[in-house]
């Protein structure tokens, strides 16, 4: 079996994007445990492949790995520095391992997050400039809304999406974002089809079973989901309202859960796609 191209994917295929896990989790076990459940790709936190070659992972051995399991390197992440006003030299250095990914394994997709500096205008500027170098790499970049951000909910993102305007830049809509922040559908009713570039799943309680004075929103996130089906989300709602837009591009499976650290990916990988798969066929 060959691995699909990335820029080749479609609503058809899955990719497990890298917080499903970890984020050290062994590479080596995550892309054969992604081959073994049926993935089309997987997504790379470009901070883990920064340590993985400081200890001598090099290229040609990401890659042997990635076509043993027939599966391709589909999306980097994640690019938190673009609407700063004046970023760091490390920033940058960081920026420029993920066109390295990209140019390496053409991958389609590059996920980026706030906060920005500035107004709307500012971000949107700063946001269409990031666009521009990614398409001198031939990639595709998706604005994620984050309520510990400073772009909170979709309006957010489409606003400073829309106002770049760029051809290769869109939201990225993650279900978990959407249901624990605005549950407002009218705001993802709002985005044009063409203008999400990206989709992450997941499931879980629709509030938090400790919320109070001391309740973590980016901890409970990163520790709390569970596969689509398993949790008290629309998740059929949610891939019907984008799949009505025209939305075609890979689904993104972001689940994270602290029950899977430090443990072989391959129980938690698995149910991840069987219960994406019983919403998509």
């Amino acid at each position: 079996m060959t691995a699909r191209a990335p820029r080749s994917l479609t609503g058809d295929d899955l990719v497990l994007s890298h917080f499903s896990l970890e984020r050290n989790h062994d590479l080596d076990d995550r892309i054969a445990s992604a081959g073994a459940a049926g993935f089309a790709g997987i997504g790379l936190f470009a901070g883990q492949w920064i340590a993985l070659a400081d200890d001598g992972w090099s290229p040609s051995r990401l890659g042997d790995a990635l076509d043993t399991a027939s599966i391709c390197l589909a999306e980097i992440e994640v690019l938190a520095h673009w609407g700063r006003a004046a970023p760091t030299e490390e920033q940058l250095a960081f920026e420029a391992v993920v066109w390295s990914l990209v140019d390496i394994f053409e991958s389609r997709y590059v996920q980026a997050i706030g906060s920005y500096d500035g107004s709307i205008r500012d971000a949107a500027v700063r946001f269409g400039a990031l666009c521009d170098r990614a398409a001198d790499h031939g990639a595709v970049v998706g604005l994620e809304f984050l309520p510990f951000t400073n772009i909170v909910d979709a309006r957010d993102a489409q606003r400073i999406v829309e106002e770049a305007g760029r051809p290769n830049g869109g939201v990225c809509v993650d279900i978990w974002h959407h249901v624990r922040g605005a549950d407002d559908v009218s705001l993802l009713e709002a985005i044009p089809g063409e203008l999400i570039t990206g989709v992450q799943m997941s499931d879980g309680p629709r509030r938090a079973p400790d919320a109070g004075s001391g309740f973590d929103y980016r901890d409970d996130c990163l520790r709390h989901r569970v596969p689509p089906g398993l949790g008290e989300f629309d998740v059929t709602g949610f891939v019907d309202l984008l799949r009505a837009k025209g939305v075609d591009v890979p689904w993104g499976l972001e689940v994270c859960n602290e029950s899977a650290w430090g443990r072989p990916a391959h129980d938690h990988v698995h149910a991840v796609a069987r219960g994406m798969r019983s919403l998509i066929g």
